[in-house]
């Protein structure tokens, strides 16, 4: 029921995505598109066809530890590589049997690491490669809502320990009082509390969490099938999170603004050997970096060479940040043999285990009630990963 998608922590469970992870990569090229590439579809369109994915780790932000550089050396894709690999098989979970150390779910072993990329991070506007700031009405949203899950972790372990999932909050022994109040908005995220399903995360229930998709450690993975008036790109993802978006070619205009969706509402258009993709209409229960149904993205998809594609995305959220922001990534064309790539998803916690999970709250407050168990609002449910070190990409 732990969040499998926490930084590099993605489990073997993926399947074909973690044999691609584990395949030593050399990184993606720094390279402009080969000029004058071009493969065509039987009826002339650029082909972008085939299953592609990121094989090199770039972290989405650039560490400020890396100032203006926008590539590292090699020398510095060695270090890290170094540093990264010694993290498999470790395991520095907190003191064993502590339900802090159950909490942790998975260790070191259950890890995939990709070789370190080329850039310093997928972001390359702004120049710096952060996200820009957000504006004073996003950060009071985003304060409301976490200052509320703070609230929710108060009377834990986690804030008496003074625990990096407790930064920002304090300890209290005496349970908030908020933690019957309603989420500031709709709930995304874990929090320390399962009175209803939405207040699971979105991997919880199964649902997943959309674009833009930049992929993880252990990697994902995107098919991309087009005919002469569409395409569609199938996207393994995560734990069985997979997913389809279909763009819209033919010219028609976006949905009428109260037609919302999950994936947004894409629609192409080719720019020379460019597919150019605009998407709106997100649903406002989707989140991406705290920017819901007023997302705006383009995204370019170009063909550079026989088994590469470039992909770059502008991010924009007038309402969010104080600019737009652009992602830039290099997928490689991999294996196109059948069942190289999992078509239904095979998640399982919104089927079977979220109702158990709510089951086992509601049998520990009868508990409590009863005085026969600990007061289950002592208890950090919503804690993820805990004692597993950072990479140090990030």
């Amino acid at each position: 029921m732990r969040d499998r998608f926490s930084k590099l922590m993605m489990t073997v469970a993926i399947g074909t995505a973690a044999v691609a992870a584990i395949s030593v990569s050399t990184g993606t090229s720094a390279q402009a598109p080969a000029e004058g590439f071009v493969m065509k579809t039987p009826w002339g369109d650029p082909d972008l066809q085939g299953i592609w994915t990121d094989e090199a780790s770039t972290p989405l932000q650039r560490s400020p530890k890396y100032a203006n550089q926008e590539f590292f050396t090699e020398e510095q894709r060695a270090e890290l590589d170094k540093a990264r690999s010694e993290l498999l098989g470790r395991d520095r979970r907190v003191e064993r049997g502590t339900e802090l150390d159950v909490a942790g779910a998975y260790n070191a072993q259950f890890v995939s690491v990709k070789r370190t990329g080329l850039r310093t991070s997928m972001i390359v506007a702004p120049s710096n490669g952060r996200i820009p700031p957000m504006t004073p009405e996003a950060q009071k949203t985003m304060a409301a809502d976490r200052d509320f899950r703070l609230a929710l972790l108060q009377s834990t372990d986690t804030c008496k320990n003074e625990s990096v999932a407790c930064r920002g909050g304090k300890y209290d022994p005496k349970p908030s009082a908020r933690r019957s109040e309603l989420s500031p908005r709709y709930n995304t995220a874990r929090m320390n509390r399962f009175d209803n399903p939405e207040d699971g995360a979105l991997p919880d229930r199964c649902l997943t969490l959309g674009l833009p998709e930049f992929g993880a450690n252990a990697g994902s993975f995107r098919r991309i099938v087009q005919t002469p008036n569409g395409v569609t790109m199938f996207y393994d993802v995560g734990q069985g999170q997979g997913w389809q978006r279909n763009i819209i070619m033919d010219g028609r205009p976006h949905l009428p603004a109260n037609i919302r969706q999950w994936y947004g509402d894409s629609r192409g258009h080719w720019e020379g050997n460019t597919l150019v993709i605009d998407v709106t209409n997100f649903s406002p229960k989707t989140d991406y970096q705290g920017s819901r149904e007023n997302l705006h993205l383009v995204e370019r998809w170009t063909r550079t060479g026989p088994n590469t594609v470039d992909y770059q995305v502008t991010i924009e959220d007038p309402t969010v940040w104080t600019q737009a922001w652009t992602a830039k990534q290099e997928f490689a064309l991999q294996n196109g043999k059948e069942n190289r790539i999992y078509y239904e998803p095979r998640c399982v916690e919104g089927n079977y285990g979220l109702p158990g999970l709510m089951r086992g709250v509601r049998t520990d407050e009868r508990a409590f009630a009863q005085r026969k168990g600990p007061d289950p609002a002592k208890r950090d449910i919503a804690t993820d990963f805990v004692g597993v070190e950072d990479d140090p990409l990030q």
